[in-house]
């Protein structure tokens, strides 16, 4: 990362080779000093004093923050260990950061490729993106099917495991396709987290999340970032960032550099139990669809063990009906009915109710927490057998 990302110093070096939890717990610390905090509280500044010429890293709040600085070495290290070329910046959601991308690197005339099974905020902005008379082409994810419509493209967008149908692509083999045809990649890595998959070490141009869902865990902060590893590329994102002004505040900042340091073990406790609760979905009659990538004979498990390193917390799976579903979610103790995932507390949803997902009406899309796996299966399994009348 260069010293416009990083600021005043480059922070802790951590060791070669080190885990994913010392990782995790050091990531983006700056260097010790004496009396001061190992992590330094937000900096609340629209301005800085800049007598002279406006040089040096901090000159005006929309620009640059100090709390901004530590959280985005966090992140880079975490998306690309080791990587001295890698910049990350970090935007008020996990939108601001895909509209950068997108709205950074096209321009009228240019084509981009979108996965169709995405998020569903993706509609939204395929509608845009069209107003500025730039050209959509849309594929499933599942099937590397998107290799299909990359010839011409600026630009190639994964979202893989694709949220909320939990499909997985090749990374590496649509990135070396589309760069062979002169196209960026840009992947979000949302559901996944750095932990489980590092887009940009399998031939990415960008990774890009929302720190929303499980990389801060706990439901209340917004957040997003996005890390390159090409320099022009990112100093568009950049600029963009100064255009529209998206930018994080520096409380939301400064907790999601906070709940970083738990992602390890938050991530390690989810993910078991979300295979755990998939293998006892997978008993259930009621239940059809069920998707988890971890799952031996899940659809994508094949590609999905090459290149993840763990398969996220978040399990889909469809029960009969609309009704069926909404009982099962009323009868849900441990669970809360909300939107979103990621969070210490396991969250589900009957994702049709928003209208922008090509999914049956009973389908859950299900968020597991770091409740007691037991408790959890237990909690899942009573609310099926009450919701059954």
């Amino acid at each position: 990362m260069n010293d416009s990302t990083t600021g005043a110093g480059h922070g802790q070096a951590l060791p070669d080779g080190a885990g994913d939890g010392t990782r995790a717990v050091r990531a983006g610390l700056p260097e010790p000093v004496k009396h001061e905090p190992t992590l330094p509280g937000p900096v609340f500044a629209a301005h800085f004093h800049l007598p002279g010429d406006p040089t040096g890293p901090y000159t005006y709040g929309r620009d640059e923050n100090p709390t901004w600085t530590l959280l985005e070495r966090a992140v880079g290290e975490l998306e690309a260990p080791g990587r001295k070329d890698v910049e990350a910046l970090v935007f008020a959601s996990g939108m601001a950061a895909i509209s950068s991308v997108l709205f950074s690197q096209l321009r009228a005339g240019d084509a981009v490729v979108l996965p169709d099974d995405g998020y569903q905020a993706l509609p939204l902005v395929r509608d845009q993106l069209e107003t500025y008379g730039i050209k959509v082409r849309t594929a499933p994810t599942g099937g590397d099917a998107q290799l299909e419509v990359l010839d011409g493209a600026k630009l190639l967008w994964i979202e893989t495991p694709s949220n909320p149908g939990l499909d997985v692509c090749d990374v590496r083999r649509l990135a070396e396709a589309a760069h062979a045809r002169g196209a960026l990649v840009a992947v979000d890595n949302t559901l996944a987290t750095p932990l489980g998959q590092r887009p940009l070490e399998l031939g990415a141009d960008f990774a890009v999340a929302s720190g929303t869902k499980q990389l801060t865990g706990h439901g209340d902060v917004l957040l997003g970032y996005v890390t390159g590893r090409n320099a022009e590329a990112m100093a568009a994102v950049r600029r963009w960032r100064k255009i529209v002004g998206a930018i994080p505040g520096p409380m939301e900042a400064w907790l999601a550099h906070r709940s970083i340091a738990t992602l390890q073990l938050r991530v390690d406790r989810q993910n078991a139990t979300a295979l755990t609760l998939a293998q006892a979905l997978r008993e259930r009659s009621e239940v059809t669809g069920l998707r988890y990538p971890g799952l031996p004979d899940d659809p994508s498990h094949k590609i999905a063990s090459r290149q993840m390193r763990s398969y996220g917390c978040v399990v889909s799976f469809t029960l009969p009906t609309r009704a069926r579903a909404d009982r099962f979610l009323d009868a849900l103790r441990l669970v809360d009915d909300a939107t979103s995932f990621g969070g210490v507390r396991s969250t589900a949803e009957r994702r049709g109710r928003w209208g922008g997902d090509a999914v049956p009406e009973g389908f859950i899309r299900f968020s597991v927490g770091a409740e007691d796996p037991e408790d959890l299966v237990a909690d899942v399994l009573r609310a099926l057998d009450e919701s059954a009348g």
